[in-house]
Parts: C-alpha cells; structure tokens; sequence
C-alpha cells in the first residue's frame, strides 16, 4: 500500500509491519532455543539458589498428589470427618445446643385440677376440681365424644383465668368417658338422660355445695336443663352451647343407630369419625382449622373408649323432650344460649330460645365458628363474664384490669433468664450469653 499523510505524519500499513517482521518458526530453531534456555538456565542457577518458584511447585504439586493417591496414602476427608472436626473445636462448643421443634397442638393436660371419684346410684363417676372449694361452684357437663379435658383449654384462657378466681370449678364427666376409663361391663345399663342429670345431686351432696352455675355442650347442656327444670333452687345460672331441647329426629336417630353399632363391632371407623367431627364442627373445618381439626381427629381415635362411647350416644339418641314452653312451664334460671354460626345445631338453639322466658334468656350466634369454645375463647369468655355480672356475681372488671391481668399472666409463664457459660464465640467480645 502507498504512504500517506494522517494529521502531518505518516503511517505504514498494518499488514506490511506484519509480514516484514514476523517470520515462521521451524522446528530446528525451536530446538535451538530449548538449548540456548538449558545453557542459560545453568548460568542463572547460582542467582536463583534458596528462591522458591512457587509456579513450579504448583504444577509439580499434582502429580505427587496422583501418585499417592494411587499408593493408597493420601485419603480425601470424609463428611462425617468435617463434622467431627468442627464439632471438637474450641471457640464453638456446639454439642450442648439441641433443636427444638414445635410440638403439634394438643389438650393442656390437667390444668391443675384433682380428680375425685364420686358414688351414685348408677356407678362411681369422675369428677376433676379446680380451684378453691369455698369459692362458688361452677358446674361443668362434656358433649359426647369427650370429657373434662375438652373444658381446659378454654378455662385456661387468660380472660377466663381472670374471672375464675372468684369460683371454683366442678369438671363432671359421663361414666366411662374419662381418658384411660376401662370398658363397662356387659350387664351394665348405662343410665337415660334423666338419670345422668339426678347423678349432679350426688356430687352436690359430695362436696357439700347447695346450687351452682351450668355451663355445658351439646349433651352436657341437655343434662344441664334437665337438672334445673328438676331442681331448680339448685341452679343458679346456666350457660348451655349448642343445647338441644326436643327429641331426636328420624335422621339423627338413624345416624346414632348406625355409629353405636360400627362402635361396639369394629371400633372407632372413619364413619364415625366423620360424624363426631361434623357433630363438633359442622362442615369444613379443616378449612377453617386445620391444626385443631387434626388434633380432634387424633383424639377421637387414640383416646376414646368405644365401647363406652357408644352407650352414651346410645342414650342421648333416646332423650325425652324437655317439655317446656314460653308459655307453660320452662327454666326459671337465667339462661345464655350460645351457638356457632358454623355449627349444625344452630336450629336446635332458636327452638329451644322459642321455649324460654325471653325476660330471663340470651340467644347468642357466634360468627365463623362451629365450635365456639376453640375457635371464639375470646367472645366466648367476654359474654361469659358479662352474664354473671349482670346476675350479680362477681364485680365488673375494667378493660384495664383485664389487660392489667393480662400482663401479669404473660410473665408468669415466661421462665426466669438464667446466665449461662455454654455458648463461647470468641469473635464477639460479649463474654456470657443471656439464654431466656
């Protein structure tokens, strides 16, 4: 290419640069330079003694690797051999450091109460206490399906702590249906409606208490009303959820039928779990509580007996009506009638609401819930505690006493800090760790 000017001076072109200096190499004179490098090599020796090529080693480090390696001497350290290894050192103790999972949900145990046996006419029955006896008497009654227990997670709730500590509780439950009961006998008839009510005279005349205040479900509350239409100087107040006031009808009676005799066959089946938990929840429940679903479901299967079960649906699917009227005879106590929203009893509570004194009588329809003690505690201990304030029994309580209670409650339950030496990190200047 022909010389040019560019901004007053001169270039060459590239490629003429290019073929004018660079020439192939041929393998002689690659040979020659491998001599003339051994030669110099040997006269720099003396210059490079004591000095480590750090490149060299590196890529004579492999084939060393490989050739023990094929010796059998060199060994690549194992997983459980890195555990080991961090496990036992110093700066981190971490063998005294355990996970903790959360348990599943489940029933809060005894929640402080003493179990009693009580004599009657029909059998011994169990009945748990809680709290002090001189206080007024609180009487519980269970649905079918459960007992007591079912009672401690909605006693134990921090609003309802607040207000028991004026009463004391009286835990009633069916015969044979206490957790770990053993199987009735076969000749045993077990008592109708009527008879599990006048059973509540005998653990009066046990503790020595003159009248109470009912709180029941289901067919606890139906035994409840029966005893205060029977006694009704003895009834002081009663709280019945999802009470039913008539007699069974032909679906219910064909329903109970068919579970009494798949329980006393072949046990706790799938059916009857479906009904217990439809009868306890309406529909959906897992749905709406998975957590407290599964926790019922389990419980029905592992700690229900259900031979016994069966006597007790047996007899509730026999009752009687209650045979009251607004207009005619009915409970004189003062009644709050609660029902879930959810629940498949809400018609069983208005018509029994029909049949009360509406002077004396609350109907209650608590929202998104089938079982009101486990899903609503909330509303369901504020009423609770607005209804017997309202008949006199214990003082108002302010909102702030309540939150006051509240806060008292939480720090009990919460465990005193300890100081502990277990856990030393030495790359954090804190010398001790606080473990709450």
């Amino acid at each position: 290419m022909q010389r040019g000017l560019l901004n007053g001076g001169s270039y060459t072109a590239l490629g003429q640069v290019y073929h004018g200096t660079t020439l192939p190499n041929k393998k002689s004179d690659i040979k020659k330079l491998l001599n003339i490098g051994a030669a110099a090599k040997k006269k720099l020796e003396p210059f490079f003694r004591g000095v480590k090529c750090e490149m060299t080693e590196a890529l004579t480090e492999k084939p060393k690797l490989q050739l023990e390696e094929n010796k059998g001497l060199v060994k690549m350290p194992t997983l459980n051999a890195e555990e080991t290894a961090l496990l036992s050192m110093d700066d981190i103790e971490l063998k005294n450091i355990q996970l903790q999972f959360p348990s599943s949900r489940r029933f809060s145990g005894d929640g402080g109460c003493v179990e009693v046996r009580v004599r009657t006419d029909r059998g011994d029955i169990l009945v748990a206490v809680q709290g002090d006896r001189s206080k007024p008497a609180i009487f519980t009654y269970h649905d079918i399906g459960l007992n007591y227990i079912c009672f401690q997670p909605f006693f134990n709730f921090v609003d309802m702590r607040a207000l028991l500590e004026n009463f004391c509780v009286y835990h009633i439950n069916a015969p044979g249906q206490e957790e770990g009961a053993p199987s009735l006998p076969e000749d045993y008839v077990y008592p109708t409606m009527d008879e599990l009510a006048n059973q509540l005279n005998y653990v009066l005349g046990h503790f020595g208490v003159k009248s109470f205040v009912g709180f029941g479900v289901g067919a606890g509350a139906n035994i409840l009303a029966r005893f205060a239409l029977a006694h009704p100087q003895k009834v002081e107040a009663l709280t019945l959820i999802n009470c039913t006031s008539s007699q069974a009808g032909w679906i219910e009676w064909a329903y109970q039928k068919m579970n009494t005799r798949s329980l006393r066959s072949r046990g706790m089946t799938q059916g009857v779990l479906d009904y217990l938990m439809w009868h306890h929840f309406g529909r959906f429940a897992e749905e709406r509580n998975h957590d407290l679903a599964q926790m019922y479901r389990a419980y029905f299967t592992r700690n229900v007996n259900p031979a016994n079960l069966s006597l007790l649906m047996d007899s509730y699917v026999r009752r009687s009506d209650l045979g009251i009227a607004r207009d005619a005879t009915t409970i004189r106590a003062p009644v709050l009638n609660i029902t879930g929203a959810l629940s498949p009893h809400v018609d069983d509570t208005v018509t029994f609401n029909g049949r009360l004194q509406p002077t004396n009588s609350t109907w209650m329809k608590i929202s998104d819930s089938g079982m009101v003690l486990e899903e609503q505690p909330g509303k369901i201990s504020e009423a609770f505690r607005l209804f017997l304030q309202g008949e006199g029994y214990v003082a108002p309580l302010s909102p702030t006493k309540i939150v006051a209670f509240r806060r008292l409650s939480d720090a009990g339950r919460r465990r005193p800090c300890r100081h502990s030496s277990v856990i030393r990190i030495t790359e954090n200047p804190i010398s001790e760790v606080v473990v709450c």
